[in-house]
């Protein structure tokens, strides 16, 4: 593997789809936006947001996971009536 033509083991990165998560790419990367921006990051792992909800395009801030919201307690600090 790695003939002069084709790119080597050592070039290529990794990326992992998470099912309902980020793109998780193997870093050092160079991302280059929709606008044309470059964003570099030498971290071991990226996380890239493809849900949308993100407030930090193009990395993942985990909009994507649903907050559940807990039962409302009674005024003495206990469990709801059933």
């Amino acid at each position: 593997m790695g003939s002069e033509d084709g790119p080597r083991d050592r070039d290529r990165r990794r990326v992992t789809v998470v099912p309902g998560g980020p793109l998780l790419v193997e870093g050092p990367v160079e991302i280059v936006t929709g606008d044309g921006r470059a964003v570099v990051s030498d971290r071991f792992v990226v996380a890239l947001c493809v849900c949308q909800r993100t407030r930090r395009p193009p990395f993942c801030d985990t909009s994507h996971r649903r907050r559940v919201r807990q039962a409302p307690q009674d005024k003495a600090g206990g469990s709801p009536p059933d």
